[in-house]
């Protein structure tokens, strides 16, 4: 995504995009709302009308219809590049911090850095406003080692220096961070114990999710250690352990095994995907949504080698009030079952 000026006062997002080989006809205006994350289809309406969205260097309509290979490109205008980056005081809540690094406990919804749709509230601009020079990242992201999505809560780590950055980003090359979270997903996980192997990219229907690409022809190496943690007939708890750290990894890697996170709206968990028709059961699940209004992850564990001590560090969080209250819900609704029967 390149920001550039384009007059004084306001700048663009451009967006490129190439349309896979099996592509359907697809207006346009849809095909961009399943690529730009938060865009509006007005926007893009609007932007077709200025003459800003191109389908192979040629403007084109809103009801253009979208066909195999095209290169669709799209300019969005969104506020001020200085407006990105602007210290804000939200409260953090930091479990360490030293002179290197600082490990925070990011809430759920969230977002980690500014992007289209979201150039403040974000986790960024509340760390230029605590810690003054941040190093950044080479997407030019002050602090940053690692992100999670908005609507995941739990532990990450900040660098604070130069070397911290460096020293950090290659531990998570590396793969000697230790990273374990807790999901709550749909269905009756089979084993104990397993290992979800499988590339993972951008999926070709929808490029807001993620894909599993067992043939490993397409995306990258992805693999996630899961540990049944409870059982609650029709959700199960698990504890996953992230070798790897994609984007998505952990919600794709399910979804791909058939146990889609509970409530995870962009992966299809928000449906109710296993259980009775009962209209009861129905409610229930209906309440368990709305105690816990996103996907039901947590990056509970991180584990590092702090950079100037050689020590291994490792973190615990606690599970969220939201899931909590989700589980104890699924706990009752197990005992009960169990009684009735």
């Amino acid at each position: 995504m390149d920001v550039e000026e384009l007059e004084k006062e306001e700048f663009y997002e451009h967006f490129r995009y190439v349309a896979h080989s099996g592509q359907e006809p697809l207006r346009v205006d849809k095909f961009l709302m399943n690529f730009v994350e938060n865009a509006t289809r007005n926007k893009i309406q609007q932007a077709a009308k200025a003459g800003n969205v191109l389908v192979n260097d040629i403007p084109v309509k809103s009801n253009y219809k979208v066909k195999p290979n095209d290169v669709v490109r799209v300019v969005l205008s969104h506020p001020p590049h200085e407006n990105l980056l602007v210290a804000e005081d939200i409260p953090l809540d930091i479990v360490f911090e030293d002179d290197q690094v600082m490990v925070v406990n990011k809430p759920a919804g969230m977002v980690v850095h500014p992007g289209h749709g979201n150039y403040s509230g974000t986790l960024v601009n509340a760390l230029i406003h605590h810690i003054e020079n941040l190093p950044t990242n080479s997407n030019e992201r002050p602090g940053l080692v690692h992100r999670i999505d908005k609507d995941t809560s739990g532990l990450l780590v900040v660098a604070k220096t130069e070397f911290a950055m460096a020293h950090l980003s290659k531990q998570f090359f590396d793969r000697t961070t230790e990273r374990l979270y807790y999901a709550l997903v749909w269905g009756n996980v089979d084993e104990d114990e397993g290992r979800i192997e499988g590339n993972i990219g951008r999926s070709l229907k929808n490029r807001l999710q993620m894909s599993v690409f067992p043939e490993g022809d397409f995306g990258k190496h992805a693999v996630t250690h899961y540990k049944v943690l409870e059982r609650f007939s029709y959700v199960t708890l698990v504890q996953c352990k992230l070798e790897t750290g994609r984007t998505h990894q952990i919600r794709a890697h399910f979804k791909h095994i058939g146990h889609t996170l509970f409530n995870d709206e962009r992966y299809g968990g928000h449906e109710i995907l296993k259980g009775t028709t009962f209209t009861k059961y129905k409610q229930f699940v209906e309440n368990c949504f709305k105690v816990l209004p996103r996907q039901a992850l947590h990056a509970k564990t991180l584990g590092f080698e702090h950079p100037t001590t050689n020590e291994f560090l490792r973190f615990n969080s606690e599970i969220p009030q939201d899931i909590e209250m989700c589980l104890e819900k699924w706990r009752t609704y197990t005992v009960n079952q169990k009684v009735d029967h």
